[in-house]
């Protein structure tokens, strides 16, 4: 009879213990884990069981010192309160009043379709690929990088989106347009995965505990990314070199370069592809519930923002526009009932207060 699995005895393996007994995503248990490491450091490596709700607001109000983002602030707040609810055990009635930042309302920067297809063009090679793919599907920075050959869905013309945001499987539109140029790049990781089988590294990493409950699917083709990366890394655990996919920094470099180099003033980075795939789909008239399942909201109100982008202004006119007869005025001229002063200092930045 074995005996019964007991938690891990330092803190922070317990923490990412029960992230993972929740099924956490691997971004959550990393952010915990690093709440909870900077909370102790923060009290001088005390135990958080000695620590208490004083301990807890001066943490958080040291956070608010530092002028941190409301969506930090409140990561941070989560972290602590899993740590003391569902790590540690203790049931505090005064976590459930310990006050959240409110967050900033701001609309999502948003290119137009002359402006994405200005970056679009000034991009290359596979980060183009990626780049594209990002803005015809809706995708996220990592889900993109993270696409396996087996997630083309061919003959739905569809996309399959595993384990997103919120661990959650979708589908998403496939572009037509794309189409020859994802299957050139299927063709080039099966001869790399051709290479890499002789010499005995044909090997994707295989999510959860598949790898050892299916050894041979991690050197077929399906499951190798569909952007791998440039060199293997080593699986200490599993003993074998494998081939992970691209790293998403790599992407956003270029883009930032592409932006640059098309003139777009905007503060544009990858993520603005998702927002223009969204305001510019709801501008064709799609049902905004569709849209929220090609993007994988979880709530409609998420989605909901970019109808305030989509139709903001639509069909109204300023009201300096519907006066009829005024004469414009252009930067770099007088006003239309002013005369130029001859006698006026011409070199002086602020002429009004000479």
């Amino acid at each position: 009879m074995s005996l019964p699995y007991t938690r891990p005895p330092r803190l922070i393996d317990q923490v990412a213990w029960c992230c993972r007994r929740r099924n956490y995503s691997p971004r959550t248990l990393e952010a915990y884990t690093y709440w909870t490491r900077r909370y102790v450091t923060f009290h001088g490596k005390l135990h958080p069981s000695r620590l208490g709700e004083a301990e807890v607001r001066a943490f958080l109000d040291s956070l608010v010192a530092a002028n941190v983002a409301a969506s930090t602030h409140s990561q941070a707040l989560n972290a602590l309160v899993f740590l003391y609810r569902d790590v540690l055990e203790l049931q505090f009635p005064w976590l459930d009043e310990l006050a959240r930042p409110k967050r900033p309302q701001r609309l999502p920067v948003v290119l137009s379709q002359d402006e994405v297809a200005r970056v679009l063009a000034a991009m290359q090679g596979v980060p183009a690929l990626q780049a594209r793919l990002i803005y015809g599907s809706g995708l996220r920075l990592r889900e993109c990088v993270e696409l396996r050959v087996k997630d083309l869905a061919w003959a739905q013309s569809a996309l399959i989106v595993r384990g997103g945001k919120g661990a959650k499987d979708r589908l998403t539109l496939l572009p037509k347009q794309l189409k020859p140029a994802l299957d050139d790049q299927v063709r080039r990781v099966a001869a790399d995965l051709r290479f890499r089988e002789r010499v005995g590294t044909g090997y994707a990493p295989m999510p959860m505990r598949m790898a050892r409950k299916y050894p041979r699917a991690a050197r077929g083709l399906p499951w190798q990314f569909l952007f791998p990366a440039a060199t293997n890394t080593w699986n200490g655990e599993l003993r074998r070199w494998e081939r992970w996919h691209a790293s998403p920094s790599t992407l956003q470099r270029e883009f930032r370069a592409a932006v640059q180099r098309s003139g777009i003033a905007q503060p544009a980075t990858v993520h603005t592809l998702r927002h223009a795939f969204a305001t510019h789909l709801l501008r064709a008239a799609t049902d905004v519930r569709t849209l929220q399942q090609l993007l994988g909201h979880a709530k409609l109100d998420t989605t909901m923002i970019y109808t305030h982008v989509a139709d903001a202004h639509r069909g109204v006119a300023s009201p300096l526009d519907v006066l009829a007869g005024l004469p414009g005025i252009r930067p770099d001229e007088p006003g239309a009932d002013q005369e130029p002063d001859a006698e006026r200092d011409s070199d002086s930045p602020w002429p009004e207060f000479d």
